[in-house]
């Protein structure tokens, strides 16, 4: 494993539209290896393909509960509304109040292609909402304010 550099805001690939993956294998196990290992070194809780310069349909999350991978993601049903404060690894330092449901499924593939479906509520719902936004070239930014401390 290894870790990986984090794109920054400003670099075009994080503005843009991943390809789905099509070949599970041993590089995509070393990109998902790689991946969840840059996140925890960064003290983060989920990270996104074009993050690490990949334009691919890849997400690792860990909010605490073990690494959740996900590829060719896509959401499937969300319900409620939480508002609350939201950084990302690629916008250090930044804290925006953003909108995201409470309540998520999610349904994508795992290392393996096999299809499972991920649901959370309250973090890992944002988590889900924030990480597949990356894939489509949405950074969080573009659906909050931000918090700006006196």
């Amino acid at each position: 494993m290894a870790i990986r550099i984090i794109v920054r805001e400003g670099d075009e690939i994080l503005r843009k539209k991943c390809r789905p993956v099509e070949k599970f294998d041993q590089k995509l196990w070393q990109l998902l290896d790689d991946m969840a290992e840059t996140m925890h070194a960064a003290d983060g809780v989920g990270l996104a393909g074009p993050q690490v310069g990949m334009l691919r349909r890849v997400v690792v999350m860990d909010v605490g509960d073990g690494v959740i991978e996900m590829i060719n993601p896509e959401i499937v049903s969300t319900d409620g509304e939480q508002e609350g404060p939201e950084g990302c690894l690629s916008c250090p330092g930044e804290q925006w109040m953003v909108k995201r449901p409470m309540h998520a499924v999610a349904r994508a593939l795992d290392r393996h292609g096999n299809q499972i479906q991920v649901e959370g509520e309250g973090l890992l719902a944002r988590c889900i909402c924030h990480e597949i936004d990356h894939l489509d070239g949405i950074l969080f930014k573009d659906k909050g304010t931000p918090i700006v401390e006196d």
